[in-house]
């Protein structure tokens, strides 16, 4: 634990996370849910991103209308969002505005009571064609397929439209009721706040009752090398390569993420030189890692043109195989590190991030560190870390792969290059 942030459980079983920022006039506060996409089967596919949208619709004390007016009124950011393993729900307002913005946003979370439920279809199904008409989005939630397989892992978080336009207000009900439970909560913080306060507001909303956990998921099952493709029309093919990574709390993680910087995450990164500023073969090419409760992920992505398919996979095959066989040096070594530890420290300014580190980290299981403590964590990254995580996960020959664009044999084609085996898959 760390001496910045306050925890406190609730006799419901509900937990408060706090870290005062004295020097703010604002507070960012937050519902976090441990409920996703990967908790539903084929049949529920959608229900939690659903659910996500129908908090916004009213309860029996505010319409639609009235917490929008609310927030409003209050200068004050709403939002949320459903991922694979959990949902939040938050806000950040000016800290005079505590109590109001903390009482519309606990009766959203806590007692929904789903009016006008066939509009909110219409929305959430015209969000999904939205997604299935922007490929460079599309291309990852194959990729994830490729990776895990018919896992509820690899399915994607904003579901499909024949379960939202047919899910009845009962099922809804039934899934907020087993799964918004408070032992299966956390109320984040961050900003000009007393925790004290926080607890207060905290126990007046959840009560007393001991609302139990909704259980953990099981391990997910992994199909290992595999290629999807999803055959569509498109300026630019859409490619990405991966495979299965780390958990949350891994320690590996921060090791991770220095290799993600070297890699493709940053505008010195090998990908972004090679691909980008040497070649010219695409605008967007990037690496990045997803973490989970038992797993992870580990990604790149590129789109360009028909013609650069080839080339592109050919200059990513080489610089993976470079990466797999040589490692990073002690240059990339550093900057990398002073890259993340920058951005860390930049990105603990904002109220709302560190929130979200709050609620997702405690939710999860993920331990509390100080921004200090971040920092020497990835201080402590040596080499060695680096290029085990690279021999470990980014080997060409146990990727996956998968793409969207016009025509499958110029993108089989092309993953020769980066390996022939998954390109015969």
């Amino acid at each position: 634990m760390t001496e910045q942030a306050q925890v406190t459980t609730l006799k419901s079983g509900a937990r408060v996370v706090t870290e005062a920022m004295p020097s703010v006039r604002s507070i960012a506060l937050g519902f976090w849910v441990r409920a996703g996409s990967r908790d539903e089967d084929n049949a529920q596919a959608g229900i939690s991103h659903f659910l996500e949208h129908l908090l916004f619709k009213g309860t029996d004390r505010f319409s639609s209308r009235e917490i929008d007016e609310a927030f409003d009124a209050m200068g004050a950011e709403v939002n949320a969002g459903t991922g694979k393993e959990t949902t939040s729900v938050y806000s950040r307002f000016l800290d005079n505005h505590l109590e109001r913005a903390f009482d519309v946003l606990q009766d959203m979370v806590l007692r929904p009571a789903y009016p006008d439920i066939d509009s909110e279809r219409r929305v959430v199904i015209e969000e999904i064609a939205m997604y299935e008409d922007e490929p460079q989005d599309k291309v990852h939630d194959v990729l994830a397929g490729a990776i895990f397989g018919d896992h509820p892992l690899g399915r994607p978080i904003i579901g499909r439209a024949e379960v939202v336009s047919s899910v009845p207000v009962p099922a809804i009900s039934s899934w907020h009721k087993g799964r918004y439970t408070p032992g299966n909560m956390v109320l984040a913080a961050a900003g000009n706040l007393e925790h004290e306060r926080i607890v207060e507001l905290a126990e007046s909303a959840f009560g007393d009752a001991i609302g139990p956990p909704a259980g953990d998921t099981g391990a997910p099952a992994v199909n290992g090398q595999t290629l999807r493709f999803h055959a569509k029309e498109t300026e630019q093919y859409h490619l990405c390569l991966g495979a299965p990574g780390i958990p949350r709390g891994d320690e590996r993680r921060f090791a991770l993420r220095v290799l993600d910087t070297i890699l493709g995450g940053s505008t010195s990164s090998r990908l972004f030189q090679e691909v980008r500023e040497r070649r010219g073969l695409a605008y967007a090419v990037y690496s990045y890692a997803s973490q989970y409760a038992d797993t992870g992920q580990v990604a790149l992505y590129v789109g360009t043109r028909p013609d650069n398919v080839g080339e592109a996979l050919e200059v990513i095959g080489a610089e993976l195989r470079r990466l797999h066989d040589e490692g990073v040096t002690e240059e990339e070594l550093e900057r990398a590190r002073d890259n993340v530890k920058g951005r860390t420290v930049l990105s603990m300014e904002s109220t709302l991030t560190r929130m979200n580190r709050l609620g997702s980290s405690l939710l999860m299981g993920v331990p509390l560190l100080t921004v200090d403590e971040v920092l020497a964590a990835f201080d402590a990254v040596t080499l060695d870390d680096v290029n085990a995580i690279a021999r470990d996960f980014w080997q060409p020959e146990r990727m996956a792969a998968a793409g969207v664009g016009g025509d499958e044999t110029i993108f089989r084609r092309a993953l020769e290059a980066v390996s022939p085996a998954l390109a015969a898959a």
